[in-house]
């Protein structure tokens, strides 16, 4: 497994490790909608009488994979993991931006430094890390408002991670973004997406 300065040319791929109970849906419009009905049937297994709760949660997902796609989405999972009756609620989004969407850089610090300017009034935590075989990484963790209308009704503040990853030899980077609204574990959560941050590295 090479790390990230040993790379001569752009890797062709990457690959990370999510836990058990991560589901793997696919953002190609021609796949995704298998998918939804696939996540749909296992999550609502043995719930005959919710088919309105089961309609609501295919929708938001097929806005949330359309929204995806269009920012460059490659793949998207999502958590049915649970603690007895209390799903562990979470997503992972890895994307890779346009080439016109961030500065033409390789450098973690000034990447950083460009998001700090920008993220000025959100609150968000922003520094740079070291992850094990992908290199130098900007981490930046963020703690949002609910928005009940997109978020099947949550009310809870939803806790965003995100790793920009610079593509060794290249301008452009790859993002994990990592979401959970369950607030009174979020600190549990993001040591988890740590750990599953840390598992990145380039084929």
């Amino acid at each position: 497994m090479r790390t990230a300065d040993q790379f001569s040319s752009a890797p062709t791929d990457y690959n990370v490790v999510v836990p058990d109970g991560w589901f793997q849906l696919s953002l190609d419009p021609e796949e995704r909608d298998r998918g939804i009905i696939a996540l749909a049937e296992l999550t609502f297994r043995g719930q005959d009488n919710a088919p309105l709760l089961k309609k609501q949660f295919m929708e938001d997902l097929q806005r949330k994979a359309k929204d995806a796609y269009q920012v460059g989405g490659t793949e998207l999972y999502l958590s049915t993991m649970a603690v007895g009756p209390v799903p562990l609620a979470s997503s992972l989004l890895i994307s890779v931006p346009g080439p016109d969407e961030w500065p033409e850089t390789s450098d973690a610090e000034a990447l950083a430094e460009h998001l700090a300017d920008r993220s000025r009034a959100d609150n968000g935590e922003i520094g740079v890390v070291d992850l094990a075989v992908a290199g130098k990484a900007v981490r930046q963790r963020r703690r949002e408002v609910a928005d009940p209308a997109r978020q099947l009704g949550n009310t809870l503040p939803t806790t965003t991670l995100t790793y920009y990853v610079p593509i060794p030899t290249t301008t452009r980077w790859l993002l994990l973004n990592f979401s959970t609204p369950i607030d009174q574990l979020a600190n549990q959560m993001v040591e988890l997406f740590d750990t599953v941050a840390g598992t990145l590295h380039w084929k």
